[in-house]
């Protein structure tokens, strides 16, 4: 699994530190250990899933310690269950223990992440439908949560307002119709720029299909009218299913023959993975 660059996730999480350490750092630490103290440290799996956010972590160690030595053994995109050691870090023990609650922050919640994707990734694998994510994101944390649901096996929505045209409800019933809204977005947007248009019917999908377009989305349909939406189609767009998808509710959608399910809880509600700081030495 390809890293994000050290400039992407630095900022964050230097931010993050700054946040914790306060105007006097950590006092409770600081106070017990010597500067020159050394420690030995596991990062342990408590539960079975799938691990992202491990660079996030290691840095804010190195921000707080940059002689800490490491030994990654579980790197980003790893399957693993309880007992499983992701990573040693060896260094000065006031550094390892004050970058160790935003070190597990960054690595539980993105692990997360990664481990909801794959819930639903494995779940639909016998189908050709990919699981993807949505921008209902942590304000912020955009780049990382996106990192994570590839790491869980799925696939990247747009990044950004900027990079693809999503048309949904509001601008189509602002600009009056489906058709009038695209026709709006052809005149204005590069030849490089994809459209997408969300509908929440068959006619107005009947509609799109006759229209310059590259996908559409599908919002809160069930299995049947699924199916009748991808046979409307015909290949002719790729189709995105959306809509409070559990991992239950996508398999019977991704058997609808969809392209694309679309899942916004995989950020914005991701349950943390326990993954906890064990000392060794």
């Amino acid at each position: 699994m390809r890293s994000l660059p050290s400039l992407v996730i630095e900022p964050l999480v230097r931010a993050a530190l700054l946040e914790d350490l306060g105007r006097a750092g950590d006092v409770t630490t600081d106070s017990i250990f010597d500067a020159d103290d050394v420690s030995t440290v596991q990062l342990v799996v408590r539960d079975p899933g799938v691990v992202a956010g491990v660079d996030c972590a290691l840095l804010a160690w190195r921000l707080v310690d940059p002689s800490i030595t490491v030994s990654v053994a579980k790197p980003d995109g790893s399957r693993v269950v309880p007992g499983d050691v992701i990573a040693t870090i060896t260094g000065h023990t006031r550094g390892l223990l004050t970058g160790e609650r935003v070190a597990l922050n960054f690595l539980g919640h993105l692990s997360g992440v990664a481990t909801g994707t794959a819930r639903i990734a494995d779940a639909i694998a016998h189908t050709s439908a990919h699981v993807a994510d949505t921008r209902k994101t942590i304000p912020g944390l955009r780049a990382l949560q996106k990192h994570a649901v590839r790491c869980g096996g799925g696939q990247n929505h747009r990044f950004g307002l900027d990079d693809a045209v999503l048309i949904k409800d509001n601008h189509i019933a602002a600009a009056g119709s489906v058709s009038e809204a695209v026709r709006r977005v052809r005149e204005n947007i590069g030849h490089l720029v994809k459209v997408e248009v969300e509908v929440d019917n068959l006619e107005q999908l009947r509609e799109l299909v006759t229209l310059p377009v590259d996908a559409v989305l599908l919002d809160n349909m069930g299995p049947d009218l699924l199916r009748q939406a991808v046979a409307i189609v015909d290949g002719r767009l790729i189709t995105e299913a959306s809509g409070r998808i559990t991992p239950e509710a996508a398999v019977p959608i991704a058997e609808a023959g969809v392209d694309l399910i679309s899942v916004g809880w995989l950020t914005h509600s991701a349950k943390v993975l326990d993954i906890g700081l064990d000392f060794v030495s």
